[in-house]
């Protein structure tokens, strides 16, 4: 470890030496844009979380108050050891009462390749946690890709790659509400998972399908795990590949994660991902990892939201209506439910329409997410009730832009 290595060293090498070799976050802690921080707009992490906490010792060096972030480190660093960064950061701050040290952008040549690893990740940790001090999403702000959720959702969740930051969100019958924001680590190679084994964390819109307990996995996983249907159609259609990309917790020993240092999930704090196993459902809870969130005000999706509800509507009434010809002209020729082609599905939807002619069906818990990168999508889902009947089953379409035509290549049911 490098706190072991630090301990050490302060016998062996000269006073210069050591400050330079533990000067990691004093290299973030006395940038000058900590002053901005001195009156930041309050972060949404949990009050009285180990980071929270640290964020508040950052927040008095930026207000230049040393001597009362010594206390608030040295309480934090006892209170939850195994917090790497937290003891980083009390080590470089008993080192500043000797004076001022020097930031520095490159590990200490003294330094063991293992530990100048571990270093600059760490004093990445320290820029990233930061950062969620000072660079708060706009009030009232929701990911773009959040088109058209239902009250019956009860959360959303958003990932953005640039800060590894996870955003949780609370909905009801008012909309969409931020309610908390954790540090998580990511893919070790980055980003946009194309293989398996690739060990990079994939990109885009999913869903949680599963809550694993702690009692079904091995320590390595923390208290539980929430798995996504990572590859989704999308990726399916691409060609992507490999699967177990889950919401997970670490090892006891650890507090947390360097940020890129998974095989491709997104992992949290134990503390954090135990609130997420107690509050998240799944089957309809969307995930979104993006590599930077693009954030808007609600009004702004008003008009996505109105041509998307107008588009699902017409596919609804073709459906109600019993004209098959006029249904296909929905799907792409690339359609593909999993089991069935285009022309295999034809077949299906005549069945079925002609199984349920002259009865209307209603769309209940419409959910409509975007997505855009070299192409622009819609995931829609609904649960489908033919008139007359209480129940149905829930469906979920993927829709494609094909010559400037939204089309759907795959629909299927879920759960």
């Amino acid at each position: 470890m490098i706190t072991a290595w630090l301990v050490n060293a302060r016998r062996r090498l000269p006073r210069e030496l050591t400050a330079v070799a533990v000067a990691v976050l004093c290299g973030v802690a006395f940038t000058p844009a900590l002053s901005a921080a001195a009156k930041p707009r309050p972060a949404a992490v949990s009050q009285g979380s180990p980071e929270a906490r640290l964020l508040e010792v950052y927040r008095l060096l930026g207000a230049g108050d040393s001597r009362q972030a010594l206390v608030k480190a040295e309480s934090l660093a006892r209170d939850v050891p195994n917090f790497q960064l937290a003891q980083l950061v009390y080590g470089d701050l008993l080192l500043t009462r000797r004076g001022k040290l020097d930031a520095v952008a490159v590990p200490p040549s003294e330094l063991p390749a293992s530990a100048a690893a571990q270093w600059s990740q760490l004093r990445q940790e320290a820029t990233l946690r930061l950062a969620a001090l000072t660079e708060r999403p706009p009030e009232n702000a929701v990911p773009r890709q959040f088109i058209d959720i239902p009250p019956s959702t009860r959360h959303a969740i958003a990932v953005d790659a640039s800060r590894s930051r996870m955003y949780l969100f609370v909905n009801n019958e008012h909309g969409l509400r931020l309610v908390s924001d954790h540090y998580v680590s990511l893919g070790k190679l980055g980003m946009d998972k194309k293989e398996q084994g690739d060990q990079r964390t994939p990109l885009g819109v999913y869903f949680v399908t599963s809550r694993l307990g702690g009692a079904q996995l091995k320590d390595f996983y923390g208290p539980g795990a929430l798995e996504l249907n990572y590859p989704n159609e999308y990726d399916r259609r691409r060609g992507k590949t490999g699967s177990g990309i889950w919401l997970h917790g670490v090892p006891p020993q650890n507090f947390a994660r360097t940020p890129q240092s998974t095989d491709g999930c997104v992992v949290l704090a134990n503390e954090d991902i135990s609130h997420l196993l107690r509050d998240v459902s799944p089957r309809r809870t969307p995930v979104v990892i993006a590599t930077r969130i693009d954030w808007v005000a609600p009004g702004q999706l008003d008009k996505e939201r109105g041509m998307a509800r107008a588009l699902v509507e017409q596919w609804r009434q073709a459906r109600s209506g019993g004209d098959v010809t006029k249904l296909l002209g929905f799907y792409s020729p690339q359609f593909s439910s999993g089991t069935a082609d285009l022309a295999q599905w034809a077949k299906i939807l005549d069945k079925e329409v002609n199984a349920g002619r002259g009865r209307e069906s209603e769309l209940k818990e419409l959910s409509i997410l975007a997505w855009r990168d070299t192409s622009e999508v819609l995931i829609v889902t609904f649960g489908e009730v033919l008139k007359g009947q209480l129940t149905g089953p829930m469906k979920r379409q993927y829709w494609g832009k094909e010559g400037g035509q939204w089309k759907i290549f795959f629909e299927g049911v879920i759960g």
